[in-house]
């Protein structure tokens, strides 16, 4: 009983307040690095809360994902991960799920780049020191405004990043992630435990004005 109380009890927490995922690619280094372990809020940051600056879980919004190949972990192991997975006990590791940081929200104005090689959101440039090492904000020119509620998405490790960009037919209205899509914002970095960092808005994102100011 006490066994079945505590997996209701971590499901209610998975599904309206807070979930783990695991990290399944590089295209966030080095914030996130491949198999890191981020705890995702769903309520105070859930999907229309997450804003610029945030690193934000959402659905795959149309084939970004492309085939994924599934480890054969046996009928029984497989079992019982899937549920542990369901009621939120261990990490989700598999699915339809992708990690970015939000760039622009509903009504910005997102381009790349100005005469420093910066991205700028209505009109303000960002200073990005999150960037991979090595890494230009963006080798790919565009120049969008962002759809109502939804978000414009890109990965920190931007050269290996399939995100907004790649993804968007030169309007913004493409490459955009509908709101009703994003699960939430990581705002921890759990594991490995010589790594835990809480997430914060970068300084940059200060100064960026309201949609339509400029």
């Amino acid at each position: 009983m006490i066994t079945v109380t505590a997996l209701v009890i971590s499901f209610v927490i998975k599904s309206f307040v807070a979930q783990a995922f695991w990290i399944p690619s590089g295209s966030m280094e080095d914030t996130l690095v491949y198999g890191d372990r981020v705890m995702v809020s769903k309520i105070q940051a859930g999907p229309m809360k997450v804003e610029r600056g945030d690193i934000a879980v959402f659905e795959d919004p149309g084939s970004w994902l492309g085939p994924m190949p599934q480890k054969d972990r046996g009928p029984v192991v497989g079992a019982v991960l899937d549920v542990l997975e369901f009621v939120g006990v261990v990490p989700v590791a598999h699915g339809n799920h992708l990690i970015k940081r939000v760039i622009g929200v509903g009504g910005d104005h997102v381009a790349c780049c100005d005469e420093e090689g910066r991205l700028t959101v209505n009109g303000e440039p960002l200073d990005e020191p999150y960037l991979y090492p090595g890494d230009d904000p963006s080798d790919i020119p565009f120049d969008i405004t962002v759809p109502d509620d939804s978000i414009w998405v890109m990965g920190d490790h931007r050269s290996n990043s399939s995100d907004s960009r790649m993804h968007d037919d030169g309007t913004g209205a493409t490459g955009s992630v509908p709101r009703d899509h994003v699960v939430g914002q990581a705002f921890v970095l759990l594991f490995p435990l010589d790594r835990i960092t809480w997430f914060s808005i970068p300084q940059t994102f200060d100064d960026v004005p309201a949609a339509g100011s400029t």
